[in-house]
């Protein structure tokens, strides 16, 4: 595995995202290699300060950085050597074979991510839109929440699209068999929903090979009721974030309830509130790839601890090693002729209306 990891990427960096590559070194093999993308000079100086002098560590210099506040587009074209510019072209298939990386990473700007990742390592063949594929921890196992950011206003091709993608995802790197796909919508009645939720459902109901089981609400999110939620990138970015943050305050807000009603209970209990958070905490899956790109693009949060950068990394060795990219050109190739024909009639049909 050849994978560009973006050094001045996140809240933290470079400091954080240092830490994590060196957490992550023990656990990769001789033929890896890490490209470190960012400043040569501090990049340089970090290694230096914490004694790391490995082969598999190469520098790659990016003297310019997309800051949070950057417009994503405007950015990727004025800053052509920003690190996550730089790394996204290192993974471009206009990049010789020999010298091209496998994956990037990043916990940087998520729009310049998504834009500079379709721009320069292109989509996969018969991809209309990339998506990003969060996996979010439940007591029933993950759930994979499509799209999480990446495309706030899709056509119902793209929704469909993602169903297939999150769930070739799910069964090849996740391990689940069979993945359940379903629609997040304001009820589970097949009469509720937008035109456009509905459109979804019926281009997914005829995907061949795709256990699509209908309409999921909000509230059945977390009690394994499926394994695949597609919706669009809006809603899926404010479900990960609200999911995140009640999570964290109801452990945090049952740990003071008990340590003050019982310190000594408190005291017993304090490993099974731990074991708790870690299985809820969305650092333990690492970052959220970006399905539909023709490479392997892992986006981190921005305020991403070492742990994440190191699950990252061993994230997407294994996203490379399963091969799920072929898998999802092969699935989106054989659905292509079912699904595409609907959504361009009712593409038109909508055209039509509004003139």
């Amino acid at each position: 595995m050849r994978l560009a990891i973006d050094v001045m990427g996140g809240d933290h960096a470079p400091g954080v995202v240092l830490e994590g590559v060196i957490a992550a070194l023990p656990d990769l093999g001789p033929d890896d290699q890490l490209t470190l993308v960012g400043p040569k000079a501090i990049i340089e100086d970090a290694l230096r300060e914490r004694s790391i002098d490995d082969a598999r560590i190469v520098i790659e210099h990016a003297p310019e950085v997309i800051e949070m506040h950057d417009s994503p587009v405007d950015a990727v074209r004025q800053k052509p050597n920003s690190t996550i510019v730089r790394m996204c072209m290192l993974a471009s298939p206009k990049t010789p074979a020999e010298h091209r990386l496998d994956g990037v990473l990043s916990a940087g700007n998520t729009g310049a991510i998504v834009a500079a990742a379709t721009m320069h390592m292109k989509r996969l063949p018969g991809v209309h839109r990339p998506g990003i594929a969060v996996t979010l921890p439940t007591f029933h196992g993950p759930i994979v929440v499509c799209d999480a950011g990446a495309n706030p206003e899709p056509r119902p091709l793209h929704l469909a699209q993602y169903g297939v993608m999150a769930e070739t995802y799910s069964s090849h790197v996740l391990g689940i068999k069979s993945p359940r796909v379903a629609q997040l919508n304001i009820g589970a009645e097949e009469a509720k929903g937008t035109k456009m939720t509905k459109l979804v459902r019926d281009l997914l109901t005829i995907a061949e090979g795709t256990n699509y089981i209908g309409y999921i609400e909000g509230r059945d999110l977390f009690d394994g009721a499926a394994d695949v939620i597609v919706t669009d990138g809006f809603v899926g970015n404010t479900i990960l974030k609200l999911a995140e943050g009640l999570s964290m305050s109801l452990l945090k807000g049952i740990g003071e309830a008990v340590l003050k009603a019982d310190p000594e209970l408190a005291m017993r209990l304090q490993p099974v509130v731990m074991d708790l958070k870690k299985q809820n905490d969305y650092q333990e899956y690492g970052g959220a790839p970006l399905l539909g790109v023709n490479g392997v693009c892992i986006i981190c949060h921005g305020s991403s601890k070492p742990r994440t950068i190191q699950t990252s990394i061993l994230q997407t060795r294994d996203f490379v090693e399963t091969g799920v990219n072929a898998k999802i050109s092969q699935r989106l190739t054989a659905i292509a002729p079912l699904i595409e024909p609907k959504a361009a009639a009712n593409q038109s049909a909508q055209v039509r209306t509004m003139a």
